[in-house]
């Protein structure tokens, strides 16, 4: 089945669908979504995209990311797609949304309107390995250091994410300075 992604203006109104794979060919904007999930020492929950995905193929990543359908909410979207990748789902709150545009691997080009919905859980995924090939909860303070020392290992979006939006995501997620040392 042909996944359709949401075309939409820069104030987030719908103008149409388009094949997900032709929206990132063309480097249309369209509606997406970033899951960022805590536990309860603070660490973030990143996973490790399957090695054969169609882009950023073996890079870490938020949580789970993806695409509501038409008709779906970003927050039913961002279920879905927990349950989907990391196998368990959790409450996740709506905390903001911003444009990016980057360039990926085989020719395609990101150009999302992303929301941010973010949650807490000390759940032990049971990843779908289809999506998934590893994931890891890590402090701030070791993300941020990594990010900095190797950002090959990164998805494009998640780097953009953490250097521009980092503080909101935290403060979003009611994260506090002292797990930022």
């Amino acid at each position: 089945m042909e996944e359709k992604v949401i075309l939409v203006d820069s104030q987030d109104k719908p103008i149409g669908l388009m094949d997900k794979m032709e929206a990132h060919e063309r480097a249309f904007l369209h509606r997406a979504f970033s899951v960022f999930v805590f536990n309860s020492k603070g660490e973030m929950l990143l996973q490790r995209r399957a090695l054969d995905k169609y882009h950023s193929g073996g890079l870490w990543t938020n949580t789970c990311c993806s695409h509501p359908r038409d008709g779906e909410t970003v927050e039913q979207a961002g279920l879905r797609r927990m349950q989907e990748e990391m196998g368990f789902v959790t409450d996740l709150n709506y905390g903001f949304y911003f444009i990016y545009h980057a360039p990926l691997d085989h020719g395609l080009t990101e150009h999302e309107l992303d929301h941010v919905l973010t949650g807490h859980s000390d759940e032990t995924p049971k990843i779908n390995t289809d999506e998934v090939c590893d994931w890891k909860y890590i402090s701030i303070a070791d993300l941020q250091r990594d990010i900095a020392q190797n950002p090959e290992n990164y998805t494009a979006w998640f780097r953009i994410i953490m250097e521009d939006y980092g503080d909101k995501i935290y403060q979003a997620a009611g994260i506090n300075n002292t797990h930022l040392a």
